[in-house]
């Protein structure tokens, strides 16, 4: 709720909805994701969404205001996940789909597109070591790494062996605000893999951080409905064909995986 360019955005209606009901909504239409968890602050400025919760019976987890690689870990941790999926809760947009993608992807099941960018040398934790071939995935990568898919669908798929690493070992700031620099910003922590889509699309910017990323999304969900059904290809039909709905935030800027609140003690 404390979000420094939109406070309250979590829960600002769209379609008649919270937001945070769309994201939860359309992360459930995913076929791989077993468990949904809400994974937000202990601070009273939270309160809030722990309610939200109850009304919706979702399952919550209320941590760490800023250390959310501990929050993620021990949202994981209560659910005895072996494969955490991480999205945030300002992207109401995201696809079920992609989400699937990523999780295969973290599963070996990669496209000719997609990119390794990083090898483990060594064994990363105490735990045994997983059968599968990679320990992190994600759609998005912050430079050097190049993005194609648009702001706002990003996912970030970890098994929970590497997150327990990160959870141990990182200590900059940024990797513990943003949960999963550690895996792929530190050579040879982990088998890691980018997704690519088949084309550019990163400059497109369907996230939520401004009144104008608000208005854009709103937009969007007036012309296809409050459905949880519609895909991100069905977004970009619509923004391709629209292009004054792209120019709502198009001069919004994004924010980078080095930022931390400044808040933060």
């Amino acid at each position: 709720m404390g979000s420094s360019r939109l406070p309250g955005k979590v829960l600002e209606p769209i379609a008649g909805l919270p937001m945070l009901t769309h994201v939860v909504r359309r992360v459930q239409r995913a076929a791989l994701v077993d468990e949904v968890i809400v994974a937000t602050s202990a601070t009273p400025e939270d309160d809030p969404i722990a309610e939200w919760a109850r009304d919706c019976d979702a399952l919550l987890f209320r941590g760490s205001l800023h250390d959310v690689l501990d929050r993620v870990y021990q949202a994981a941790r209560t659910q005895l996940a072996d494969v955490v999926v991480r999205v945030t809760a300002d992207c109401p947009l995201l696809d079920p789909g992609l989400i699937d993608r990523t999780i295969r992807a973290l599963q070996g099941a990669l496209l000719p597109q997609d990119e390794v960018v990083g090898r483990r040398l060594a064994p990363i934790s105490h735990l045994p070591v997983s059968a599968l071939p990679f320990d992190f995935a994600a759609n998005r990568l912050p430079p050097p790494w190049k993005r194609t898919y648009p702001i706002g669908l990003d996912v970030e798929v970890c098994t929970f062996d590497a997150l327990e690493y990160a959870w141990e070992n990182a200590d900059l700031p940024h990797e513990r605000e943003h949960v999963m620099p550690y895996l792929y910003q530190r050579e040879g922590v982990a088998n890691a893999v980018l997704l690519h889509a088949e084309e550019d699309y990163g400059r497109l910017r369907w996230t939520v951080d401004t009144e104008e990323d608000l208005r854009f999304v709103r937009a969007v969900f007036s012309r296809l409905g409050p459905s949880a059904g519609f895909s991100w290809r069905e977004v970009l039909k619509l923004v391709q064909a629209e292009p004054q709905l792209q120019a709502i935030n198009a001069r919004v800027p994004h924010k980078s995986v080095f930022d931390v609140d400044e808040r933060r003690a």
